[in-house]
């Protein structure tokens, strides 16, 4: 509806114009419009000089289907407490602070509520409304705009968008993931706060094949926290800290063959998990810092015996892990050693059976060379990957020939 149209001139009829009122408004009150046969003590008027006598109080413009779009209205508040003007379903248009006065008018008039327009007045200077300029992170508290990071809890994957700007996320199921919209979408300077309250790992995924921090995803551990900022072609995390109860995060990487060069991102990571199948050595560069590494080589390749051989790049000492092993390394910048070398109080040792290519128990410079369990009962000791001795409960089987320098004494050959 446009408006209410007279069928002698065509023209659209106004309503009976009251030009000024003076408002004492003590209650919650609802104006109606000034229409010819229509008694009222609360027309609405071109301009109104309201007197708040408290605060909290709520003036509701008249219906808007029953007047044309365009009919306005001047509020001034002259009183000493802010009210409320709010349309005729309730909808909040502005608040009007003391000593401040709004300029409303209706751009449609289909429904009882309307559409309403705001231009706000200022008392010797010009001023806006901070609740008209309010938008995602902001909050109008009296005349003033502050930051807002309004909290909201989810125990399910979400994927976070554009109205999700500056607001805090708090996670509280168990493993789940946190999919994030295209960093070109979100845009440069878009950001977010997240907080893992739950029970399992939080998976931060960043969608399109963008990365967060130079990964594909990062993991938050119960008690992590961070802000998530988007560049615009990328997404970063600050202050990202870290629970000392769950310190440890994991990389899961695959491999095949060659040379695989970690980011710092993926290095930060203590626990490296290594799979795939194996169709060649795979070499692993690891960044020149002084880190801890806990290594689980879970790739196939046992059958071919390729492993993986980690080092730092600088010309140091490299660590060789075959597949089914782990190892705990200890790396100074350049070298990569072995952080056990002693086993120290009351411990049982127990290692895998190993093969007389990769022996459970060998040398990091020579890997095919030691100790393994070829079967039940048997000790099997490997040179360079071929078994020479064996020895069980019947005795010492030697494969190939011997040279003994000493002598032999006692017993039989056979």
């Amino acid at each position: 509806m446009t408006g209410f149209v007279s069928p002698f001139t065509g023209n659209v009829i106004q309503p009976t114009d009251v030009s000024y009122r003076a408002i004492a408004l003590s209650e919650d009150t609802t104006l109606a419009w000034p229409i010819n046969g229509n008694a009222t003590d609360n027309a609405a008027a071109r301009i109104m000089d309201v007197t708040p006598s408290t605060s909290g109080l709520t003036l509701f413009m008249p219906p808007a289907n029953q007047t044309t779009v365009g009919n306005d209205a001047l509020v001034r508040n002259v009183g000493n407490y802010s009210f409320t003007l709010a349309d005729y379903d309730g909808n909040v248009i502005c608040t009007v602070d003391t000593t401040k006065a709004n300029y409303v008018y209706i751009t449609a008039n289909d429904t009882t509520a309307g559409s309403w327009e705001l231009i706000a007045f200022g008392v010797g200077t010009s001023s806006v409304d901070a609740a008209t300029l309010a938008g995602f992170g902001l909050k109008a508290i009296s005349s003033t705009l502050n930051t807002a990071h309004a909290v909201s809890s989810f125990s399910s994957n979400y994927t976070a968008i554009s109205s999700d700007r500056a607001a805090s996320y708090v996670w509280t199921g168990g493993s789940g993931t946190l999919t994030l919209t295209s960093a070109v979408t979100l845009g440069n300077d878009w950001f977010m706060l997240v907080r893992n309250n739950g029970t399992g790992t939080l998976t931060v995924s960043p969608a399109g094949g963008v990365l967060i921090n130079s990964a594909a995803s990062i993991g938050l551990q119960p008690a992590d926290s961070c802000v998530i900022c988007c560049s615009g072609s990328a997404f970063y995390t600050v202050g990202l800290g870290r629970s000392t109860q769950f310190n440890f995060t994991q990389l899961t990487k695959a491999v095949q063959n060659g040379t695989y060069t970690l980011t710092s991102s993926e290095a930060s990571n203590v626990v490296q998990k290594y799979t795939g199948t194996l169709t060649g050595n795979v070499t692993v560069i690891l960044p020149q810092t002084i880190q801890v590494y806990y290594i689980t080589n879970q790739t196939d390749g046992t059958g071919a015996e390729y492993e993986i051989t980690f080092t730092t790049g600088a010309g140091g000492d490299v660590a060789s892990v075959p597949a089914g092993q782990q190892v705990i390394l200890l790396c100074d910048s350049v070298n990569l050693l072995n952080a056990s070398t002693i086993a120290a109080g009351a411990v049982n040792l127990s290692l895998v059976s190993g093969t007389a290519g990769a022996p459970s128990l060998n040398f990091a410079s020579e890997t095919s060379t030691g100790i393994y369990r070829p079967g039940s009962g048997e000790f099997g000791i490997s040179i360079l990957g071929t078994q020479l001795f064996d020895l069980t409960a019947s005795g010492l089987n030697i494969y190939g020939t011997g040279n003994f320098t000493g002598g032999i004494l006692g017993g039989t050959f056979s």
